[in-house]
C-alpha cells in the first residue's frame, strides 16, 4: 500500500473502487471495481447500459453536473422540478439521479414505493445542507421554547436541505420553499406566526426578507448552532423577525462585493445576473436576482450582442456560454468556483451504477423512512398549496 507520510500520521493512497479506508469519507467504498475515468470506452458503455435498461431506468440531471454525466440525462432541471419530473414516471422503476443526497431524498419522498432512487456516489452531499442537523435544530427550537418565542415562530426550511429537516418543518407547523418562492412561503408563514426560523441558507433568507418583505437588517438576527443558545440573548429573539440559521452555499457564498465591481471594471456594459443564495452585498449590486431556472431563461431571452456577468455554479455557466455564442457570456468571479460535492457524480459512477443495473443490482439507494416520508411530505405539500408562481430552486 502506497502512503504519504507528510503530517503527522502516514495516511493510506487508495485508488476509487479498488481499497477501501472506514475512517474516510462517504462514498470510497463501491463494490466491485470502477471504471477508470480515462477508460475510452466509457461512454459508449453508459450507452449500451441505458439502451438495455430502456423505461426501467429515468435520469435525472441537476443543472451544476459536468457535460460527461449531463449528456445522459432523460430531464435536466433545479433540485425541486427534478423529483417532481421523477414522480411523473411512476411506470419508471429506477430513477438514477444525477445530483446530490438531499435531491434524492425528495426524489423517494415525491416517488411511489414500486421505485427506487439511486445516487451514484454517496458522497455526493450538499455543503449548505450539512450545516443544519437535526440535533442542532431540535436544540434551536429548545432554545426558542426557553425563550418564550417557539409557539409564535414558524420554521421555513431552503430545499437544499435534508429529509429529517423538512420532516421537523412538517411537524412543526412549517413548510418548504425554493428560491423562487421564497417570498411567497415567508409570506404565508407571518400569517401563521410573529417569527420565521430559516433553515438553512442565511443569505437566501436575509436576501428575501429584506429585499422583498420589506423587513429591515435589524430584525433578521443569525442563529449559530454551535453556540451556546444560539449566540443569541433573550431579548434578541423576541425582537427579531427572522431567525436565520447560520448556513451558506460554498459556492454562492464566495461571491464578493468585489468580484461585481472587478467585472464591471473589465466587461463595459455588462448585466450582472446572480443567484439568491448569494451574500447580501453581492445581491444589492447585482442587476438582476433570481433562481436557476430564471438564470437560465434570462439568458435565453436576452438581446444578441449582450454581455452578462453570471453569479452561480461554474459548470452552468459554462455551459451556458456554449449553448448562446450570441451573447457575451462570463463567469461573475475569477475564480474556478465548482460545486465539489455535485462534481463527485462523474462518468466512471455513473456507468457502474448502470452497469450493476444491468446486471440485477441496485447500488446507493435512498431511502427515507416512512415518518420521515410522511412530515417532509406535509412540509412540501404545503408549499405546493402556496398560490402563485412555481417552484423552482
Amino acid at each position: 500500500m502506497t502512503t504519504i507520510a507528510d503530517g503527522p500520521k502516514s495516511l493510506p493512497l487508495l485508488f476509487l473502487g479498488q481499497s477501501t479506508d472506514p475512517h474516510s469519507e462517504r462514498g470510497v467504498e463501491c463494490p466491485g471495481a470502477l471504471p477508470p475515468a480515462s477508460d475510452p470506452d466509457l461512454v459508449e458503455r453508459a450507452l449500451k447500459a441505458k439502451a438495455t435498461l430502456g423505461d426501467q431506468v429515468f435520469v435525472l440531471g441537476h443543472h451544476y453536473q459536468r457535460d460527461e454525466v449531463i449528456q445522459f440525462a432523460d430531464v435536466t432541471g433545479d433540485s425541486f422540478k427534478l423529483a417532481r419530473d421523477a414522480a411523473a414516471r411512476p411506470d419508471a422503476p429506477y430513477i438514477v439521479f444525477c445530483g446530490v443526497h438531499f435531491m434524492a431524498e425528495s426524489a423517494d419522498i415525491l416517488t411511489n414505493d414500486q421505485q427506487t432512487v439511486i445516487l451514484p456516489d454517496l458522497a455526493a452531499g450538499c455543503s449548505m445542507a450539512d450545516m443544519a442537523r437535526i440535533q442542532q435544530v431540535e436544540a434551536a427550537w429548545d432554545a426558542l421554547a426557553d425563550a418564550g418565542v417557539a409557539d409564535v415562530t414558524v420554521p421555513v426550511t431552503y430545499m437544499n436541505s435534508s429529509a429529517d429537516i423538512k420532516a421537523f418543518c412538517g411537524r412543526n407547523g412549517g413548510a418548504v420553499c425554493t428560491s423562487s418562492n421564497a417570498d411567497t412561503a415567508l409570506e404565508w408563514a407571518f400569517e401563521q406566526g410573529e417569527k420565521v426560523l430559516f433553515l438553512p441558507d442565511q443569505h437566501l433568507g436575509r436576501n428575501t426578507a429584506v429585499l422583498k418583505m420589506g423587513i429591515s437588517l435589524d430584525e433578521c438576527v443569525v442563529y449559530d448552532p454551535h453556540k451556546p443558545g444560539g449566540g443569541l440573548t433573550r431579548e434578541q429573539l423576541a425582537a427579531a423577525k427572522m431567525i436565520l440559521w447560520r448556513g451558506h452555499c460554498s459556492v454562492h457564498g464566495r461571491f464578493t462585493a468585489a468580484s461585481v465591481d472587478d467585472v464591471r471594471a473589465r466587461v463595459p456594459g455588462v448585466n450582472v445576473i446572480v443567484h439568491p443564495e448569494c451574500r447580501h452585498d453581492v445581491v444589492l449590486k447585482a442587476d438582476l436576482v433570481g433562481s436557476t431556472e430564471y438564470i437560465i431563461q434570462t439568458l435565453e431571452t436576452a438581446e444578441p450582442g449582450t454581455s452578462w456577468a453570471v453569479g452561480t455554479e461554474l459548470n452552468l455557466v459554462q455551459r451556458l456560454a456554449k449553448q448562446h455564442t450570441d451573447k457575451n457570456i462570463v463567469f461573475l468571479d475569477k475564480t474556478v468556483c465548482y460545486c465539489a460535492t455535485m462534481n463527485r457524480i462523474d462518468l466512471p459512477h455513473f456507468v457502474w451504477a448502470l452497469e450493476n443495473l444491468v446486471a440485477g443490482h441496485v447500488v446507493n439507494p435512498i431511502t427515507v423512512d416512512a415518518d420521515t416520508e410522511k412530515y417532509a411530505k406535509l412540509a412540501l405539500d404545503r408549499m405546493l398549496a402556496l398560490p402563485g408562481r412555481t417552484a423552482q430552486d
